[in-house]
């Protein structure tokens, strides 16, 4: 579909569904400070994420307050990483005449610039670091942590149709856009000198409308959050979610990657290094997946979740008594004493059985020998009385036979 000519670089149109938008990349400013739509939706999606994660880690088996600092240093590593990447593979863009000037334009993310790879592995390799130093279970941090990322994911990338950035080749579908920033990046990119031209894609024509890139993978990774959140409570081994998350995300990547007209590209060939990355990373989680599975159908219960543990358990119930002031020597309190494990009982040393059960046992072995105590007292008193009757039967019949002797003795004495 041809479109004409926009003039107002704010304007976004959808020419089959009749929408135009008119945004500012700019939402406001607080003295001087231009505040972009764009961080504002990036810190959005940031904010979802944390808020539906944060409640959930209990379902993995996860002290929250352990889990915090690897979250923290999570995100600060994706800010890291997300611009670390693009830098490097667009690195011609930010050198400048010095060393001072190109660390000046490289660490300037205000310019743009982020790469939604670069900021996941900078999040997990920063995140999992953490993991290590506060004891928090990898595995299962992954898990919850993908959850959100789908989210972050979902929501950032309308920050790319406010910018009108990230857009596709030209398409007759009628999902198709344009707008006068893009109509401009077109004109500029595919001539000589320009991206667009130096990759093959000169024959873009800002007379035709685009593929919304952004719609694609914001749509995608919505449904993905939902499938996966679902799924998380069927979750077959740890690690799962994590896996599952690769192959979802990385098949939208590779396709929609390959539509894109911004991509990073290895050196000066035509290979797009994130559609390259998620072709490799949906291979090796489909293959992980394979493997794992096979072993849990042969042995199910080897394959326990973390949730599960003695060890989540008790991180989980330690935090809870350090944040109610409660001492956490007496985490293995009589409420706790029937998740111990119970040792073996020897039949030769009755002193084990002390071992083998415990407060709340001991009160009802207590009332258990008490009534047998009254039940003993009782047989005592029973037979008390019926050693007293005997013993009057005994008196008894001792009279009787005295007094039949008697006259044989008085008879005796008259003989």
């Amino acid at each position: 579909m041809t479109v004409d000519r926009i003039k107002d670089t704010t304007e976004i149109y959808f020419p089959e569904l009749g929408w135009r938008f008119h945004i500012d990349p700019t939402a406001f400013t607080v003295g001087g400070l231009a505040i972009q739509w764009y961080g504002i939706l990036i810190t959005t999606g940031l904010l979802l994420a944390l808020l539906y994660c944060f409640p959930k880690m209990k379902r993995f088996g996860l002290d929250s307050d352990r889990a915090v600092d690897a979250v923290i240093g999570g995100v600060l590593g994706g800010i890291i990483g997300a611009r670390l990447y693009y830098v490097l593979f667009n690195f011609s863009e930010f050198k400048k005449d010095s060393f001072g000037e190109t660390l000046k334009s490289a660490v300037n993310i205000r310019s743009g610039g982020l790469a939604i790879y670069g900021g996941i592995i900078g999040a997990l390799l920063v995140g999992l670091l953490m993991c290590k130093i506060r004891k928090v279970r990898k595995l299962p941090m992954l898990d919850i942590t993908v959850l959100g990322f789908l989210i972050g994911q979902g929501v950032g990338r309308w920050g790319n149709f406010v910018n009108q950035e990230a857009f596709g080749t030209n398409t007759s579908s009628f999902f198709g856009m344009t707008g006068g920033e893009i109509q401009n990046t077109i004109i500029r990119e595919t001539q000589e000198g320009g991206s667009m031209y130096a990759h093959d894609q000169a024959t873009m024509m800002w007379e035709k409308t685009v593929h919304p890139c952004f719609l694609y993978e914001s749509l995608w990774c919505i449904l993905g959050f939902i499938i996966l959140s679902w799924y998380s409570k069927h979750r077959k081994y740890d690690g799962q979610i994590f896996l599952m998350y690769l192959s979802w995300y990385g098949i939208e990547r590779a396709f929609v990657e390959g539509l894109r007209t911004d991509s990073l590209y290895i050196g000066d060939s035509n290979l797009r290094i994130s559609q390259l990355l998620s072709i490799v990373l949906v291979v090796a989680s489909v293959i992980l997946q394979l493997v794992i599975y096979s072993k849990y159908r042969r042995d199910p219960e080897s394959f326990q979740l973390y949730v599960g543990s003695e060890e989540s358990h008790r991180l989980i119930e330690e935090s809870r008594r350090k944040r109610m002031g409660m001492p956490v020597e007496d985490i293995y309190s009589a409420d706790d004493d029937e998740d111990e494990d119970i040792p073996v009982y020897d039949d030769d040393d009755d002193d084990d059985y002390d071992s083998i059960i415990g407060k709340d046992d001991d009160a009802s072995d207590k009332s258990e020998d008490d009534e047998d105590a009254d039940e003993n007292v009782g047989e005592a008193a029973e037979a008390d009385e019926e050693n007293k009757s005997e013993a009057a039967e005994t008196a008894e019949d001792g009279k009787v036979s005295d007094a039949e002797e008697e006259p044989q003795n008085d008879s005796e004495k008259g003989e």
